[in-house]
């Protein structure tokens, strides 16, 4: 690839990258709020949430396709062959955490109306917080391409993991003492669920950056740089 060439694919690449951060940025404002939302059985919030959806379902695919001409118009070397490949991937992730982020507030339209026990609240609070700040977290290793965090991302998604655990058994315990029914408590868990796999997206895209900046994949023994 030529200087010109090279010149013309990284401003291509910044541009994609900003989208990305733009994209991202927009996405971890949706998850507090799906929080909130379920917490305030809050519909018309709900509803908006809902409907942006397709806001970022098509900025989405505007950036994939971005990259899809990049690659086929030039010929990227190794180091940014992986920024492509990893922005590819970086979409996918981000557009399915706003895609959980609509599930917790279509099963909050689910339960409206439905009270909730203090402990039940204090841990859906909890969880949401924690999966924000995870999906946060890895859009700002993504950012400043930082590997350290990156590969912390896995340890604290362990902090979620254990708080939909602790979550789920909340739920049959309110539901053995009947203080909430069968269909609430399935919604409930589906929830938590959702949690949890905002969660496991943000350690996708840390695996991603680590990925983009080193070659390592999460597949090998250990770290190879290429």
């Amino acid at each position: 690839m030529g200087d010109d060439l090279r010149k013309e694919f990284h401003q291509h690449l910044d541009e994609i990258r900003a989208g990305i951060t733009q994209l991202a940025a927009s996405v971890a404002e949706m998850i507090p709020r799906a929080t909130q939302v379920l917490l305030d059985g809050d519909l018309e919030g709900a509803d908006y949430l809902i409907n942006s959806d397709d806001e970022i379902d098509r900025k989405s695919l505007e950036l994939e396709e971005q990259c899809y001409d990049l690659l086929a118009l030039q010929a990227p070397m190794a180091g940014d062959m992986r920024q492509l490949v990893t922005a590819i991937k970086m979409i996918g992730e981000i557009e399915r955490s706003a895609d959980l982020a609509v599930n917790v507030c279509k099963a909050a339209r689910r339960i409206y109306g439905t009270p909730l026990d203090s402990r039940l609240r204090a841990m859906i609070a909890q969880m949401g917080e924690q999966a924000a700040l995870l999906f946060r977290l890895s859009i700002d290793a993504y950012n400043d391409a930082d590997v350290p965090l990156a590969a912390a991302l896995d340890d604290i998604d362990d902090l979620l993991d254990r708080l939909q655990v602790d979550f789920i058994s909340q739920i049959f315990q309110c539901h053995a003492s009947d203080s909430v029914d069968l269909l609430v408590a399935v919604q409930l868990a589906l929830i938590a669920r959702f949690f949890e796999r905002i969660g496991d997206h943000g350690v996708n895209i840390g695996e991603r950056v680590r990925y983009m900046v080193t070659g390592w994949l999460p597949t090998h023994d250990e770290d190879t740089v290429t």
